[in-house]
């Protein structure tokens, strides 16, 4: 499916981008061997396994290790090195896909949805197996992992039976006939392995995906990953498939930056995907209706405006200019910024309270950050200049209380220990 008419990476380098296969193991192989490794690798990038399995403490590739939070507690990622003891070293090819798409162990448990099996189920077997080739190549590394941590009663791996009963449809993607093939290679790559809807997705109080409801927002480790439908009021509407092409393949384009969980993706994923594949993503999500429902803006006589306004002026209007258009590819605009208007207020108040960094990638080096005015402004202040921005410039979204910036200043305070 991803191989159609695509060029891969120079297969002659594969031997020093494996993540530390034997260079004479490879070439043991034949062309078809080599060739399904190199996709594998390239699978294993757009389904950014790294994020998840390498622990940055570590800094072993896909030895597993890392903490992965969720609204139930947290999850501990599995090594999924070759190592025969800790690792993946004796599954089957069979199991390993029953893993990755069907969220069952070898030993029958099921996998909790912090595996994102629901999306990965749409991959082919056929990709699923070219992954596996890709891991059976990287350094075994011998890392025993517990990922058993969550409380009770979700520490109950059977209950998950009715979970998968409410929110798993197993099948692989099925292109829409009606659509052209750099649509439904959009489609499979942000459906399948890109697996977007895990944190653009509202989720249910189960945390499965809302129906009828994607890609509209979720959120997600304490941000709120915005809605990437072209919804013309919180989507990316305003953005052209360039746009987005630049933002995910730079972390940067002439109106945002990737901060956050996003950050990271782009960083070890959609950075180190080929234009044509991030193209087709692009012509796919402008293709997403949005719910389109117009807020009520704010007042700008509103006291929480007028402050707002004043404290704008004094702290943000250096950088992000008077009339919040900030500068292209290096300061967000916040203006042309529909997802500073989201429904959750979360990102924006994560931002103003304790800053943020953007991603730094090779075609866009420098990674400004914005610092945090979380010790300079108390509750009131904060959920001021956030109602500011929320209603300023064209934008309209709910009043942010002092409650709202205490929940996210708690959550931080917590995060930081």
């Amino acid at each position: 499916m991803l191989s159609d008419g695509k060029p891969w990476a120079t297969l002659a380098l594969a031997a020093g981008m494996l993540g530390g296969g034997s260079a004479s193991a490879l070439a043991s192989g034949d062309g078809q061997d080599f060739a399904r490794i190199e996709r594998g690798r390239y699978l294993t990038i757009a389904a950014d396994c790294a994020a998840c399995h390498t622990d940055p403490a570590s800094n072993q590739p896909f030895a597993g290790g890392r903490p992965i939070p969720t609204p139930f507690g947290i999850v501990i990622a599995a090594n999924i090195t070759p190592d025969r003891d800790t690792g993946i070293g004796t599954w089957t090819d069979a199991q390993f896909d029953a893993a990755v798409r069907g969220g069952r162990m070898p030993n029958g448990k099921r996998l909790y949805p912090a595996m994102p099996f629901p999306y990965y189920a749409h991959m082919s077997r056929a990709d699923v197996g070219a992954i596996r080739a890709y891991l059976n190549t990287v350094q075994a590394v011998h890392h025993p992992v517990v990922s058993d941590q969550l409380p009770f009663p979700f520490s109950i791996r059977a209950s998950m039976w009715l979970w998968d009963a409410l929110y798993f449809t197993p099948g692989e993607f099925k292109p829409d006939p009606s659509q052209s093939g750099q649509w439904n290679r959009g489609a499979y790559l942000v459906e399948g392995p890109g697996h977007c809807a895990s944190c653009h997705t509202p989720k249910t109080l189960l945390g499965g995906d809302k129906s009828g409801q994607a890609f509209r927002g979720s959120l997600v480790q304490g941000w709120f990953g915005p809605d990437i439908t072209d919804d013309a009021q919180r989507g990316i509407s305003n953005w052209t498939v360039a746009d987005i092409v630049d933002y995910l393949k730079k972390g940067h384009n002439r109106y945002a930056g990737a901060t956050g969980p996003m950050a990271e993706e782009v960083s070890d994923s959609s950075s180190k995907m080929t234009p044509d594949d991030l193209q087709d993503i692009a012509t796919f999500l402008k293709s997403q209706p949005g719910q389109n429902a117009g807020a009520t803006p704010v007042s700008p006589h509103d006291p929480a405006m007028v402050a707002g306004a004043a404290i704008y002026g004094d702290l943000c209007s250096a950088c992000h200019k008077g009339d919040g258009t900030g500068v292209p590819f290096l300061i967000p605009s916040l203006a042309a910024s529909d997802s500073v208007a989201s429904r959750d207020p979360t990102s924006v108040l994560r931002v103003v309270l304790g800053g943020a960094q953007s991603v730094a990638t090779d075609e866009e080096p420098t990674a400004p950050g914005m610092p945090g005015f979380g010790r300079d402004l108390n509750d009131a202040q904060v959920a001021a200049v956030a109602t500011y921005v929320r209603n300023s410039w064209g934008h309209a979204a709910a009043s942010v209380s002092d409650g709202d910036v205490g929940r996210v200043r708690k959550s931080l305070a917590v995060a930081q220990r």
